[in-house]
């Protein structure tokens, strides 16, 4: 692609007040409106002084700069520019939002999130964001470091993250995310709470996974539901919450001296070749050729005290390879590297091996986040940061949920996708008759995508 050499630019002017940048908006808002975002607020939410007047308002257009890819409260004064205000009413500046966010305490972000569940569940109820839950949901547990420089800001501390395959400590905030998911159906967010950089990965964990296995009920989770966490999250408090609520767990366990005894306790052959990745398949012994195998025993966790609980030891054993060894030479004693994982799953060892794995899922909502409105957490404040955070999760369940109703490859897709060619499109705004039209670019190569958003969301629900 080159410039026009017979007509250059020779002029830049930013004068229309009728053109608008991210038309998307208008589909996607509509969409929180009736998920019951606006009253959900209104009726959870009471903030102290002027400043926290007409909550709604200000949180909706938090999550609109969110939407739009805003990652700072700066950066929310896109809600404001050229044609803005003759599509939405309520729009505040910048200055605002932040001394909306800055007036928030902790009991008061409690009321934020249970406001965000009460949308979820009307965004489940909206769309099929969770195809599949009347027979099988996950809920999957991560926590991840946010760095920040600023030293004045609150509750920040060294917290343990691998950079580069090198364990370093970076000062920053440890949020925890609960995401619900379906075999069928990428994950949204249950839960959402911001902690202290240096907090253990399970610290608040368990109340967590409680409020989040309400809300996927809530959400139309009738069926099996299994909560999956890597080896952080293996603790009793964790594991009793799970049963005391009537759901199965799948967690990572370290690899201490009593699980290596039961991972050596298992004889040869009990192990399962099983599909993982660069494996083949032998058509001449109907098996996957790969280093990876499974197989299972019993083990009781946390053995001796009132917490003992016994399960399912699923153990992945990946063969260890001399860099070193001479070719053609085997080796005397075959060595292997263990991963276990301790469940109560219901379903046969390939399944709940496989479906253990796919706890990474989580793993790209966090990207997903920190690609997008987590890039900073903007306030000195923590529990402004807080609130920061929980707007973050509205806009990624929001994102989802038109991915969901625009539908082809749009249900899968990553937000910053979605926000690239649904929402961030731009529109020139012509009045008629009381009405408004939005005049779109021709030839948007999306544009069936934001046809489909835009008609489903224009008739009324139900």
């Amino acid at each position: 692609m080159r410039l026009r050499h017979d007509a250059p630019v020779v002029r830049a002017t930013f004068d229309d007040p009728n053109l608008v940048s991210c038309a998307g908006l208008v589909p996607v808002m509509r969409l929180a409106q009736q998920a019951g975002l606006h009253d959900a607020v209104v009726d959870r939410v009471r903030l102290p002084t002027d400043k926290g007047a007409n909550p709604a308002g200000k949180v909706a257009t938090i999550v609109a700069g969110m939407l739009a890819g805003a990652d700072s409260i700066d950066d929310l004064d896109i809600a404001r520019h050229g044609g803005m205000r003759s599509l939405f009413t309520s729009v505040y500046a910048p200055s605002t939002l932040g001394s909306f966010l800055r007036t928030f305490t902790h009991g008061h972000v409690r009321q934020l999130q249970a406001a965000a569940r009460d949308t979820l569940i009307g965004l489940a109820g909206r769309a099929p964001i969770l195809t599949g839950a009347d027979v099988l949901a996950f809920v999957d547990v991560d926590s991840m470091l946010r760095r920040v420089y600023g030293k004045q800001k609150q509750g920040i501390g060294f917290g343990h993250t691998k950079v580069g395959g090198y364990n370093v400590y970076l000062r920053g905030y440890n949020p925890l995310i609960a995401t619900l998911s379906t075999p069928l159906s990428p994950p949204v967010i249950a839960a959402t709470r911001l902690r202290s950089g240096n907090a253990g990965s399970a610290r608040g964990a368990a109340s967590m996974i409680a409020e989040a296995i309400t809300t996927a009920r809530a959400c139309g989770a009738s069926g099996e539901i299994v909560v999956r966490a890597d080896s952080a999250f293996y603790a009793k408090t964790v594991i009793n919450c799970c049963r005391r609520r009537g759901v199965r767990f799948s967690i990572t366990t370290r690899i201490d001296a009593k699980i290596r005894a039961a991972c050596d306790s298992i004889t040869d052959d009990q192990w399962v070749d099983i599909k993982y990745p660069q494996a083949v398949w032998d058509e001449d012994t109907g098996q996957w050729i790969s280093d990876a195998q499974i197989a299972e025993t019993t083990y009781t966790a946390f053995a001796g005290t009132r917490h003992a609980v016994t399960a399912r030891l699923i153990v992945r054993r990946i063969r260890r390879h001399d860099p070193q060894q001479i070719p053609g030479q085997d080796e005397l004693i075959p060595t292997y590297r263990y991963h276990a994982v301790f469940t109560d799953s219901p379903y046969t060892l390939v399944q709940a091996e496989a479906q253990h794995r796919a706890h990474a899922i989580i793993e790209q909502v966090n990207a997903d986040l920190i690609g997008g409105p987590l890039a900073h957490l903007p306030s000195g404040q923590f529990s402004a940061n807080d609130a920061w955070l929980t707007c973050a999760a509205i806009a990624h369940n929001l994102t989802r949920t038109a991915g969901h109703l625009t539908a082809g490859p749009y249900t899968t897709a990553r937000p910053a996708t979605i926000r690239t060619r649904i929402i961030n499109v731009a529109a020139r705004i012509a009045h008629r008759t009381r009405t408004i039209h939005l005049h779109l670019p021709d030839h948007w190569p999306w544009a069936a995508g934001f046809d489909n958003l835009f008609t489903i969301v224009q008739a009324a629900p139900g």
